[in-house]
């Protein structure tokens, strides 16, 4: 299996840009949403935080694909967006009909749980911006033709808001795929988003075709299995044990039935209590499973984001190095550091990541 021929630097604007939905992340912090009396405010969304990550840990350079709807609430996302350090030149901004009935920005309530009490999350989302765009709306030949992007990073939890989204990533893939910019996607099964729309039927519909133009896929086990129909023999329901032989047959079937997949790649998360998880990630590459150190009882402050800290740390690691088994352990790094802090985004440096990943030691750093 060949490595992924990732574009050279020099001949690319971009070494990253993300196509997705940026919400509003209302965080009521120890609390709960429903008896708070105030939140913290963020932003996140599954594909943005990917290219956040590579920004802002990694030094890379990346940009935004999305849509906001034009009025207070889009600026303090476009704030948030730029303190990130993303490029945000291609955010389509609609106008807003000052009540949200033709369109508005999405929102995410989320609570981070503790020991007994999960993480819980409220997606208000309907209607939104980018949940409205559409073929046509984005000028991919200018991008990936005229600017030059070594990668794109997109997934399942854009390609779910409707239609039109997921018409937008095989757009945006396909043209990608035609200037050899490497394509990598989140699965990343919702299935709040998926259940009024035909359930998982209708998301394995959905992500198989996306999946044809993949060549970095990323996910867990229950994403595999309601996105792309994959079962992973031998884990329990519960996921309180991993059977990590069934993962490597899970991949396998994966690459007969996807070809293109040049890498595969999952995160191992067993969740003890909300605040203890035991983490770690596999990846396929070069014909090979490399496997990331893995943490047990890792100690968690906020888990939302973990998987897209990954996900930009293994990135990283490709562009950086092309090399599965150093991408593996930068990702698992990164997303076990990204849970440390609150919010959807990391906090992370690269020197803390490289650090994990040389076996250092929590003690204080001064």
């Amino acid at each position: 299996m060949a490595k992924l021929e990732i574009k050279s630097k020099s001949e690319c604007t971009y070494d990253c840009i993300s196509l997705g939905e940026v919400m509003l992340r209302l965080d009521p912090g120890e609390g709960r949403i429903r008896t708070t009396r105030q939140f913290r405010a963020w932003e996140g969304g599954g594909e943005y935080n990917v290219s956040r990550g590579l920004r802002r840990c990694f030094g890379k350079k990346t940009a935004i694909i999305t849509a906001l709807a034009d009025n207070e609430v889009g600026a303090l996302i476009e704030d948030f967006m730029l303190q990130g350090g993303l490029d945000t030149q291609f955010v389509k901004w609609v106008d807003y009909d000052g009540c949200g009935r033709t369109v508005r920005n999405g929102l995410n309530f989320t609570e981070r749980g503790f020991g007994i009490r999960g993480a819980k999350g409220v997606s208000d989302r309907g209607n939104t911006a980018a949940s409205q765009l559409k073929p046509g709306d984005i000028d991919w030949e200018y991008i990936f033709g005229t600017l030059g992007v070594r990668w794109i990073h997109t997934g399942g939890i854009f390609a779910a808001l409707s239609e039109t989204a997921a018409e937008t990533v095989i757009e945006a893939v396909k043209i990608a795929k035609k200037y050899g910019t490497i394509v990598s996607y989140d699965l990343n099964y919702r299935p709040s988003l998926w259940k009024a729309i035909g359930g998982e039927a209708k998301a394995q519909e959905v992500n198989r075709e996306i999946a044809k133009y993949v060549d970095v896929m990323i996910g867990n086990e229950e994403d595999f299995t309601a996105c792309l129909g994959l079962e992973v023999e031998g884990n329990e329901e519960n996921l309180k044990e991993l059977d990590l032989a069934g993962y490597k047959g899970m991949i396998e079937n994966a690459i007969k039935e996807f070809p293109n997949f040049k890498v595969i790649a999952t995160t191992l998360r067993t969740v003890k209590t909300a605040t203890v998880n035991s983490w770690g990630a596999i990846c396929y590459a070069d014909g090979v499973i490399h496997e990331a150190e893995h943490r047990e009882d890792l100690e968690i402050m906020d888990r939302v984001g973990g998987g897209d800290s990954f996900a930009s740390g293994l990135i990283y690691g490709f562009l950086e190095f092309n090399d599965g088994a150093k991408a593996v352990e930068y990702g698992a790094a990164h997303g076990a550091l990204a849970m440390t802090t609150p919010g959807d985004t990391t906090m992370a440096t690269l020197s803390e990541v490289e650090k994990i990943i040389g076996g250092g030691s929590a003690r204080v750093d001064r």
